[in-house]
């Protein structure tokens, strides 16, 4: 009976110092200069980085200091700051790559503006040829309520409704035409921005350099 309980606590204590050494040592330099280690974490280097080692002496991995509340958030906020900065870098680089491919040379993204002048050009044709419908239909009008000249009061409600639906259909179009117009000026304004970015990549491409300074540039 003792025998075997020599043998059990053989056994545990050889399993402990196995458990021991599967963990490693922490090895840290204290703020007064000393470099420490233990088998388990060092509490004299709670305020700065330690090392777990492995038995073969490798790195198994960093520890670092423990921070307060107030340190921890403002740590948590510069890695959020810099995460959203790599995805904007990146989302830069990606429509950079996408302009590049849509416009390899000025020749097409002249072509492209001048298309979409030519659409906003072709909306406004069609709302001027509409103001000369409605001015042909209010002539129209003008002629029959020429009968109620002397007395409007007795122009029929059609008649009055039909003046005012004119009126307004009027006003309508050339709201719309000063809207188009203001469109146009947004196209330019977009092609002109995007020709400034395109000029940076296409001699970028054209030097063979990879457009990662470029990336940052306005869009």
């Amino acid at each position: 009976m003792i025998r075997t309980s020599t043998v059990v606590s053989g056994l545990l204590f050889a399993g402990l110092v196995g458990q021991a050494a599967a963990q490693g040592i922490f090895t840290c330099v204290d703020k007064q200069g000393r470099r420490l280690t233990s088998d388990r974490p060092i509490a004299d280097c709670v305020d700065r980085e330690q090392k777990q080692l492995n038995p073969s002496g490798t790195v198994k991995q960093k520890i670092g200091p423990n921070l307060t509340a107030a340190e921890r958030a403002a740590a948590e906020e510069r890695e959020r700051v810099a995460a959203e900065e790599q995805a904007r870098l990146a989302e830069e680089k990606r429509r950079d790559r996408v302009l590049l491919a849509r416009y390899p040379n000025k020749e097409a993204h002249d072509r492209e503006r001048a298309d979409s002048l030519l659409q906003v050009d072709q909306v406004i044709a069609a709302a001027r040829r509409r103001m000369v419908e409605l001015g042909q239909q209010r002539k129209a009008i003008d002629t029959e309520f020429e009968f109620y000249k002397k007395d409007p009061s007795r122009a029929p409600a059609l008649l009055r409704r039909q003046i005012d639906d004119n009126e307004q259909s009027l006003a309508v179009q050339k709201r719309f035409i000063v809207d188009q117009e203001s469109e146009k000026d947004r196209v330019n304004r977009r092609f002109d921005e995007e020709l400034g970015k395109l000029r940076q990549l296409w001699a970028i491409q054209g030097a063979g350099v990879q457009p990662q300074g470029a990336a940052s540039g306005k869009k």
